[in-house]
């Protein structure tokens, strides 16, 4: 089983029922990313110009025929010359401006036909209003996930692809924090309906979790 799994433990992450407050039994302190503010924007712009580099295979014969243009997989977009500009009459929120870099694979077939991949980048200039807290010994950090695809495009130049392209930006306020949260408590793991059962002496007698039986006083200084 699982935890979704014919697993009728109540003991378990899923959606509440009756009375929330219903078994909650402490407060817990957790180092978490907390998000204070995001926005999405998707837009479709004509004319990106994607200049192409590391062609494989190598040399292909021109002129080459687009086929797709998307993000390069596992290469993570890159972000410079943030800026905050906090606005006057509401100094809570700011104008946040910044460039994003985004790494993309161009894929085409060249003059006789042969598949192809080259790679590129694309850049785009963003400013949003967002709600930014006030400074803090804990740093406050834009996060930016930017996304490229297109599917129409033009061999213009050597080494050129002149696309249309859907661009996804998603911009989040965060900052690593220490949050009290009410609790249930530790799940209740069920075995794996597929693992074989296994004998592991010095182990099977540990407790899952670390437990802490009393709070006990603390002491005074």
């Amino acid at each position: 089983m699982s935890f979704y799994i014919n697993n009728t433990n109540p003991n378990k992450p899923g959606p509440l029922n009756g009375n929330a407050t219903n078994g909650i039994c402490e407060k817990i302190l957790i180092e978490t990313t907390k998000v204070f503010d995001a926005c999405i924007c998707t837009t479709t712009e004509p004319g990106v110009v994607l200049t192409l580099t590391g062609f494989n295979p190598a040399d292909p014969a021109l002129p080459l025929t687009f086929v797709t243009a998307e993000n390069t997989t596992g290469a993570t977009p890159t972000v410079s010359d943030l800026v905050i500009d906090r606005l006057d009459s509401c100094p809570n929120y700011a104008n946040v401006s910044f460039n994003v870099v985004i790494p993309v694979t161009a894929t085409y077939r060249d003059a006789n036909g042969v598949l192809g991949t080259a790679s590129a980048t694309v850049t785009v200039n963003k400013s949003v209003i967002l709600f930014v807290p006030q400074p803090a010994l804990t740093p406050v950090d834009i996060d930016v996930t930017a996304i490229f695809s297109s599917r129409i495009g033009t061999f213009t130049a050597p080494n050129i692809f002149t696309v249309t392209g859907c661009i996804q930006i998603i911009v989040k306020v965060t900052s690593v924090v220490d949050i009290l949260v009410p609790s249930y408590g530790y799940p209740c793991l069920p075995t794996c309906q597929s693992a074989p059962a296994q004998t592991c002496p010095g182990l099977q007698d540990l407790p899952i979790y670390p437990t802490a039986t009393t709070f006990g006083d603390a002491p005074r200084v």
